[in-house]
This record gives C-alpha cells, structure tokens and sequence, in this order.
C-alpha cells in the first residue's frame, strides 16, 4: 500500500478531483483505486465503503467552501455581504462542480456534527444581521437564500438558461437585487 502512496487525505482529495472531471455521482471505489493503480480492495484499509468515500469528499467540500464564504464575506455588511456570499458560492460551483454537488450529500449525523455544515448555516445568519431579522423569519431566510443560490446554480450548471436571450449574469445581478429588497422589507409574521 505504501509504495501507492495512498492515505485517506489522498484517496479524499483524488475523490474530489474525480467528483469534479465525472460528476459526484459518478466517483466509485473501483475508479478510485484505478487511478491509483491499486486493486479497490486495498482502499478498503482506509474507507469503509462507497458511502463513507463520498461522506468525506463532502465534508472536504463542506470545509473548503466555508473557507471561501468566510473570506468573501470579512468586513462586509448588508447587500455587499449578501453579493459576497452568493458570489462565493456560485464561483465554488463553478469551478469544483462536483465537490459542489458533495455538499448536497445527505451527511450521517456524527459527519455532519463533525463537518463545517454548521458554519454555513452560521455564515447565512451572519449575513441576514444586517437586515434585522429575528426568529423565525430568520430561518426562513436561510432557507430562501439557500434554496435560491443552489436552484439558481444547479439551472445554469444543467444549460437550463442557455435557450433565452439574457445573460444569466444579469439575471443574477437581478436576483440578488430582489433577495436584498425582500430582506430590507421582510413581512414580519
């Protein structure tokens, strides 16, 4: 095994990597140890299964996106703070599309404990202290930031904006515009 020069930090980011050129849902462990030239059941020292593998590229990505959220948004407040981390996001998705597609993956309870999912959900509510929300409108602003960033993405990553006229960078301007006029004159329930 160590002449393949496999670790679990190696087999986690070759993962990631793989997640990005074929899609997440298309990362195996048989690939996996091809690409290492190693037979897959000699990664079974260091994974349990495909689950646990594509568990730990999705903690990977969880981190590295919080890293990417946390410095867009340093010094930053209200709509240039909400610019930041919809940007951040969507640069993430673009440039690693399977590792972004990692951090949909449903998580076991001890890994997402474990893994910076908390920190995102902290960052959007850090976000939102700009427009004043309190409880529970601040949750279902996480829930609308969320929903909106990642349905956006996942559209513009699948071609879904390609048959219409406008750029689809002005219409996430243009979003990003109307989630901050919403937040400013949130109804309170």
């Amino acid at each position: 095994m160590a002449r393949a020069g496999v670790t679990l930090a190696r087999l986690t980011e070759a993962a990631g990597d793989m997640a990005d050129d074929i899609g997440f849902e298309n990362v195996t462990v048989l690939a996996l140890a091809r690409s290492f030239g190693v037979k897959d059941a000699s990664l079974y020292s260091h994974i349990k299964n495909l689950r646990d593998l594509r568990q730990r590229v999705a903690v990977a990505a969880l981190s590295d996106l919080a890293d990417r959220v946390s410095d867009a948004l340093a010094g930053r407040a209200g709509k240039d703070a909400l610019v930041a981390f919809a940007g951040a996001y969507r640069d993430y998705a673009r440039e690693h599309p399977g590792r972004y597609a990692a951090t949909q993956f449903a998580l076991d309870p001890e890994a997402a404990a474990a893994s910076d999912a908390r920190r995102h959900s902290l960052m959007s509510r850090a976000v939102l202290r700009g427009y004043s929300l309190t409880e529970p409108d601040e949750t279902d602003a996480v829930r609308l930031l969320g929903s909106t960033f990642h349905g956006y993405i996942a559209l513009e990553a699948s071609g879904g904006f390609s048959h219409t006229p406008r750029e689809s960078e002005l219409s996430w301007a243009r979003v990003l515009d109307v989630l901050h006029h919403a937040l400013e004159t949130w109804p309170s329930s």
